[in-house]
Protein backbone atom coordinates (compact mmCIF):
# COMPACT_ATOMS: atom_id res chain seq x y z
CA UNK A 1 0.00 0.00 0.00
CA UNK A 2 1.06 3.33 -0.85
CA UNK A 3 1.91 5.83 2.24
CA UNK A 4 0.97 9.32 2.44
CA UNK A 5 4.96 9.97 2.83
CA UNK A 6 5.42 8.14 -0.24
CA UNK A 7 2.76 10.34 -2.23
CA UNK A 8 4.98 13.44 -0.86
CA UNK A 9 8.00 12.04 -1.70
CA UNK A 10 6.66 11.50 -6.04
CA UNK A 11 5.57 14.61 -5.77
CA UNK A 12 8.76 16.71 -4.48
CA UNK A 13 10.65 14.31 -6.96
CA UNK A 14 7.93 15.39 -9.91
CA UNK A 15 8.54 18.87 -8.72
CA UNK A 16 12.00 19.14 -8.69
CA UNK A 17 12.45 17.34 -12.51
CA UNK A 18 9.56 20.46 -13.21
CA UNK A 19 12.05 22.61 -12.00
CA UNK A 20 15.11 21.43 -14.07
CA UNK A 21 12.72 21.25 -16.92
CA UNK A 22 12.30 25.51 -16.88
CA UNK A 23 16.03 26.21 -16.72
CA UNK A 24 16.92 23.75 -19.77
CA UNK A 25 15.73 23.68 -23.37
CA UNK A 26 14.77 21.38 -25.74
CA UNK A 27 14.84 20.64 -29.21
CA UNK A 28 11.43 20.27 -30.98
CA UNK A 29 8.97 21.60 -28.30
CA UNK A 30 9.73 18.45 -26.23
CA UNK A 31 10.26 20.59 -22.97
CA UNK A 32 7.29 22.21 -23.51
CA UNK A 33 5.28 18.29 -23.83
CA UNK A 34 7.35 17.30 -20.53
CA UNK A 35 5.95 20.13 -18.66
CA UNK A 36 2.67 19.83 -19.66
CA UNK A 37 2.93 16.06 -18.50
CA UNK A 38 4.58 16.99 -15.23
CA UNK A 39 2.23 19.60 -14.62
CA UNK A 40 -0.51 16.98 -15.15
CA UNK A 41 0.97 14.52 -12.71
CA UNK A 42 1.91 16.77 -9.71
CA UNK A 43 -2.15 17.39 -9.71
CA UNK A 44 -2.66 13.89 -9.68
CA UNK A 45 -0.56 12.89 -6.76
CA UNK A 46 -2.07 16.45 -4.97
CA UNK A 47 -5.53 15.01 -5.54
CA UNK A 48 -3.84 11.22 -4.47
CA UNK A 49 -2.52 13.51 -0.99
CA UNK A 50 -5.58 15.10 -0.30
CA UNK A 51 -7.92 11.73 -0.47
CA UNK A 52 -9.47 11.00 2.89
CA UNK A 53 -9.34 7.41 2.76
CA UNK A 54 -7.52 4.70 0.74
CA UNK A 55 -10.34 2.13 -1.02
CA UNK A 56 -9.68 -0.42 0.52
CA UNK A 57 -9.85 1.53 4.20
CA UNK A 58 -13.27 2.21 2.73
CA UNK A 59 -14.45 -1.25 1.56
CA UNK A 60 -13.14 -2.79 5.11
CA UNK A 61 -15.75 -0.56 7.28
CA UNK A 62 -18.70 -2.84 6.39
CA UNK A 63 -17.08 -5.63 7.87
CA UNK A 64 -17.82 -4.70 11.16
CA UNK A 65 -21.84 -4.30 10.77
CA UNK A 66 -22.33 -7.41 8.87
CA UNK A 67 -20.70 -8.84 11.90
CA UNK A 68 -23.01 -6.82 14.38
CA UNK A 69 -25.94 -7.53 12.69
CA UNK A 70 -25.38 -11.39 12.89
CA UNK A 71 -24.62 -11.23 16.78
CA UNK A 72 -22.92 -13.84 18.63
CA UNK A 73 -25.13 -16.82 18.92
CA UNK A 74 -24.07 -16.88 14.88
CA UNK A 75 -20.44 -17.63 15.17
CA UNK A 76 -21.02 -20.15 18.35
CA UNK A 77 -23.15 -22.05 16.09
CA UNK A 78 -20.73 -21.90 13.04
CA UNK A 79 -17.80 -22.75 15.98
CA UNK A 80 -19.75 -25.81 16.87
CA UNK A 81 -20.42 -26.98 13.53
CA UNK A 82 -16.47 -26.71 12.85
CA UNK A 83 -15.24 -28.30 15.93
CA UNK A 84 -17.80 -31.77 15.43
CA UNK A 85 -17.20 -31.31 11.35
CA UNK A 86 -20.43 -30.98 10.51
CA UNK A 87 -20.68 -27.43 8.54
CA UNK A 88 -21.86 -27.57 4.61
CA UNK A 89 -24.06 -28.73 2.32
CA UNK A 90 -27.02 -31.79 3.75
CA UNK A 91 -26.08 -35.12 2.75
CA UNK A 92 -28.33 -35.88 -0.30
CA UNK A 93 -31.71 -37.93 0.82
CA UNK A 94 -31.87 -40.83 -1.39
CA UNK A 95 -35.81 -42.05 -2.41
Amino acid sequence: MISRNDLRALRNMLDEARLILNTTTLPEGRAGRAKELLESSIALTDQLIASPTVAAAALGKKGGLKTAKRGPEYFKSIAAMRKTRAGGRPKKQES
